[in-house]
């Protein structure tokens, strides 16, 4: 008895570590998209689609080098998860969203989107901005952190984690760029996109094995009862 339970609390916790590595987004790190610059998102990711004329993939380096949409520096060379990354202009009037169709979902099921996000304003603009990404998978909508920035400021890289509950088994996965004011423009940052089935906590699965073993120690006693 004692052996089956050691069995299936392995068992839990291997599934549990399998559901965790399994990420659901095609290309979510744009490591797929073969740039040297400053690319147009439309155009060029493999995986995604939408992004408005200021959305722009950006090879390592860029975001702060005097291109067109360059911002105030110094910003940071690359991401946490390195490569190259989006930006995206969070004025409403130019602002687009990217979405990507995610499917072997189970309805009903929770799931954790994470990624990595930045900001800043675009140079020779004044005054201060505030930035975040608009999430959404299917039609529930979440909204990262919130950056308030004064004039020229950069806003470094923060890991955001969200949790949502899938309505069917294909949902889109879609991040809108927010920022105000419009005329300042704040500019947003995204990579290292990711989407998981979540898993309980270290903590829940020791309650699960625990109570497995409760559970077993009853019904063995209850045997040795009957058998006596």
């Amino acid at each position: 008895m004692r052996l089956a339970h050691t069995l299936v609390a392995t068992t839990l916790l291997a599934a549990a570590g399998t559901a965790s590595a399994a990420n659901l987004v095609v290309n979510g790190s744009f490591e797929s998209t073969d740039v040297s610059g400053k690319s147009y998102f439309a155009s060029h990711v493999t995986g995604w689609s939408g992004g408005s004329n200021l959305t722009f993939v950006d090879f390592p380096g860029t975001a702060d080098d005097g291109s067109y949409l360059s911002v105030y520096g110094p910003f940071p060379t690359t991401s946490p998860v390195g490569g190259n990354f989006v930006e995206a202009d969070g004025d409403p009037s130019y602002s687009g969203v990217i979405s990507q169709s995610i499917s072997g979902l189970t309805a009903g099921k929770s799931y954790t989107v994470s990624f990595y996000q930045a900001a800043g304003q675009q140079v020779g603009f004044t005054g201060p901005t505030t930035e975040q990404w608009s999430v959404s998978l299917g039609e529930s909508t979440q909204l990262s952190s919130l950056y308030s920035l004064p004039q020229g400021a950069v806003g470094g890289w923060q890991k955001q984690t969200m949790t949502f509950v899938a309505g069917s088994t294909n949902e889109l996965l879609s991040f809108l760029a927010v920022g105000t004011p419009g005329g300042a423009p704040p500019i947003s940052f995204l990579d290292g996109v990711s989407l998981t089935a979540s898993v309980p906590e270290p903590a829940t699965w020791a309650l699960m094995v625990s109570g497995f073993g409760l559970v077993g120690g009853v019904l063995r006693r209850r045997l040795v009862a009957t058998t006596a």
